[in-house]
């Protein structure tokens, strides 16, 4: 029999079995990183082999991945909080739509005055106020998505409902109030403005200055947002909060955890990342006020939190992965297209990769069990 003194402790006893160790080993976070960036590697090599003539690689079309996945990467951000804490949020995809309103709205507002002829003349605040109004615009479009995000939050808490019928109802609300607010029709600003240049081209740009940024602006906001979501969640108490609610929220009740207020703020946090989102889906698609924008976009996003390690149960996810995983969902629907696919197989293909990685969710939960 083993006996330890107060001078000589027994150290923890390691893993003694091969199996234990290989265990262990799979369910290292940094395993599951590796994993996630090989699936990359893989999805891509896939695409940059059978995509004639070398298109798939050049350096427009890794721009035109990078931008469009930066609108789903960003939006993931929140998401990832969200499905962190065993929520999930179905209208994202109308917070950006009405983020992009909003902002096209502000830079198209004007007012008609009376000329001294006695005509009428038509004078738009973006031209008179240049610098003043584009920032207006981006404040009042993420302020927007945070109050939309404020309110899903406070009818979970408060309703006392599933979120999954909460965010279904806010859905048809917010993407109701963007098409209100556009009158049911695209809005055209009558200036373009640096928030249209977001997620303009910089590699393959004619302009030097412009090739200085090396990527888009947007994609510089997708990083320092990135960055900070994950300083968030690894460093602060709120952060810590979320994983203990999604791992077992009556267990963080008892704990003295103030599930309700943490649960608002992260549905405001992913309101925030919604209209940055919504910032560069307007960039991105040239500017306008489009009220039906962003369209199913819900789904690609939590698949990227999913297919970047998420769990739908709660209590798993990390920033990282759901970068990776707005990455290889931009790939596969990119690729799909320039190799010919129907939008169908396109679509068929992203939702048995969800499928895919739900079971390895799953699998690798009753393995840690």
């Amino acid at each position: 029999m083993t006996t330890s003194s107060p001078n000589h402790p027994t150290l923890p006893a390691m893993p003694g079995s091969w199996s234990d160790r290989v265990k262990l080993l799979r369910q290292s976070p940094w395993v599951h990183s590796l994993g996630r960036f090989l699936a990359l590697a893989v999805v891509f090599g896939f695409f940059a082999f059978w995509v004639e003539g070398g298109k798939f690689y050049s350096p427009r079309n890794l721009e035109n991945i990078l931008r469009q996945s930066a609108v789903y990467a960003t939006a993931s951000l929140g998401m990832t909080m969200i499905i962190i804490s065993a929520g999930i949020d179905l209208s994202v995809g109308s917070m950006i739509a009405l983020t992009v309103v909003t902002v096209a709205w502000v830079l198209d507002l004007h007012v008609t005055t009376a000329t001294a002829a006695g005509a009428t003349e038509t004078v738009y605040l973006a031209e008179e106020y240049p610098l003043l109004i584009p920032w207006l615009a981006l404040l009042a479009g993420v302020l927007v998505s945070v109050l939309a995000g404020l309110c899903n939050g406070a009818a979970v808490v408060g309703l006392r409902v599933v979120p999954f019928i909460v965010t279904l109802g806010t859905m048809g609300i917010f993407r109701g109030l963007a098409k209100g607010l556009a009158d049911e029709k695209d809005i055209y600003p009558h200036k373009d403005t640096w928030l249209t240049q977001l997620m303009d081209p910089t590699l393959t740009s004619q302009d030097p200055t412009w090739r200085m940024w090396i990527l888009p602006p947007g994609v510089w906001i997708l990083i320092v947002a990135a960055v900070a979501a994950a300083m968030f969640l690894r460093y602060t108490r709120p952060g810590r909060y979320m994983y203990a609610i999604g791992s077992n929220e009556e267990t963080a009740r008892l704990c003295g955890v103030p599930v309700a207020r943490i649960k608002i703020l992260t549905y405001a946090l992913a309101g925030l990342f919604a209209g940055l989102a919504g910032l560069m889906q307007f960039s991105f698609i040239g500017g306008i006020g489009q009220p039906t924008s962003a369209v199913s976009y819900e789904l690609f996003i939590i698949a990227a939190v999913v297919i970047g390690g998420g769990s739908l149960m709660g209590g798993q996810g990390s920033i990282l992965g759901s970068v990776i995983g707005a990455l290889i969902i931009t790939i596969l629907y990119m690729g799909g297209q320039q190799m010919g696919w129907p939008k169908w197989v396109q679509e068929a293909v992203i939702g048995l990769i969800i499928i895919l990685a739900v079971v390895i969710d799953r699998l690798r939960q009753r393995e840690a069990a």
